[in-house]
């Protein structure tokens, strides 16, 4: 079983992963603490994915499991919309189910409290109905930047300083999306 990462969800490259050593709580333990958020939750449906085969029926891994990816996603619906989490900011499979958790945790939490908001609280996970989740065309880094494949480093930030004063948020035709989408062709084109 390979991992259900969100389709046009971007990847934490490997390199960038950043070990947490402020968790103490055993992978075991988070699954079972995740397990049981979930049933508080009271979602229709859940399911957690790893890329590979340790895992539980409800897809949380063993408390062995040590996949090649460490990624983790969780995925459940409720009131008929679908949700997903995910993370693979850390190479330590336990330190992502972990960031999940707390997430659900803390997100669930916040839907307690006596305050008003314009969305239901989980928002921020709610997946795009029917074919809306199907991962856009991805366009070369070089492309989104106008520069060729073997441009120099030079000419990548010449081109990236370039496309932000056009796309960025704060500017009248800018947005978060295609400034992100600059930012991040321009990290793949210098290898950051």
């Amino acid at each position: 079983m390979s991992l259900d990462w969100p389709a046009g969800w971007d990847r934490t490259p490997p390199r960038q992963r950043e070990r947490n050593r402020s968790f103490r709580a055993s992978l075991a333990d988070t699954t079972k603490e995740l397990a049981a958020e979930m049933d508080r939750l009271d979602a229709d449906d859940w399911r957690a994915s790893i890329g590979n085969q340790h895992t539980k029926s409800n897809g949380l891994p063993l408390h062995n499991a040590s996949p090649d990816d460490p990624g983790f996603v969780l995925r459940w619906s409720m009131d008929g919309e679908q949700y997903a989490v995910a993370c693979d900011a850390s190479p330590r499979l336990r330190d992502n189910v972990r960031w999940v958790y707390k997430w659900i945790h803390e997100t669930r939490m916040r839907g307690q409290r006596p305050v008003q908001t314009g969305d239901a609280e989980f928002a921020a996970a709610r997946l795009p109905p029917g074919d809306e989740g199907a991962a856009p065309a991805r366009v070369p880094a070089h492309e989104v930047l106008g520069v060729s494949a073997d441009a120099d480093d030079g000419a990548v930030r010449d081109a990236y300083r370039d496309l932000v004063t056009e796309v960025h948020p704060d500017t009248p035709d800018g947005s978060e999306d295609e400034f992100k989408r600059v930012k991040r062709a321009k990290e793949v084109m210098l290898g950051e």
